[in-house]
């Protein structure tokens, strides 16, 4: 299964850089890496990064992440998946741009 984050482009350049990432502030501050499902990862952008300009989306695979990945509720109710490490640029599947648009931002047709 693909699990997705959310990334501002210094935030993935920075990845990129190093190889690896804790996350942006808010994951620092709460210990651990947030990622969203397909269902839910267009309200996490509309409700997180709600004029933030172009944004990229990252895919994992969720198996790959092991233990580490634990799924607890959050918005609503729902689980989400948190990540209790690091995250390396190898464990990123894929990623596609998440271009702002005037009513939020343009998820890939094929997600």
């Amino acid at each position: 299964m693909l699990i997705y984050k959310i990334f501002r482009p210094a935030e993935w350049q920075a990845l990129q850089a190093q190889g690896t990432t804790s996350g942006a502030p808010v994951d620092l501050a709460d210990g651990f890496i947030h990622f969203s499902t397909a269902e839910q990862m267009r309200e996490t952008a509309a409700k997180h990064f709600a004029g933030a300009g172009d944004l990229v989306l990252a895919s994992v695979d969720a198996d790959a992440l092991g233990a580490a990945l634990r799924w607890e509720v959050s918005r609503g109710g729902a689980l989400f998946p948190h990540l209790y490490r690091a995250l390396a640029l190898h464990e990123v599947h894929a990623t596609h741009p998440l271009p702002q648009g005037p009513e939020g931002h343009i998820f890939p047709e094929t997600l």
